[in-house]
């Protein structure tokens, strides 16, 4: 279950989100969570690009069932 929590931010922060949300396909909330969390990542793994942290958070929300096994090249035939 997830709890929601009323904040204020800004109202220019507030209308970035909402166009980012529209092209992620996020809702607006999801679109503030999602760079809360990319902003945590950044902060807490200074020595990773940013892109890479934005891409892996993205990868690790994609549903497993749709996800392609990773398998090394000296395995391949």
């Amino acid at each position: 279950m997830t709890v929601s929590t009323s904040i204020r931010i800004n109202h220019h922060l507030y209308e970035q989100a909402k166009q980012d949300a529209v092209a992620e396909h996020r809702t607006i909330a999801g679109q503030i969570e999602f760079w809360a969390q990319v902003g945590r990542a950044s902060i807490d793994n200074p020595d990773l690009p940013v892109d890479f942290i934005v891409a892996s958070l993205a990868s690790m929300a994609e549903p497993r069932e749709q996800s392609i096994p990773f398998v090394p090249r000296t395995v391949r035939k």
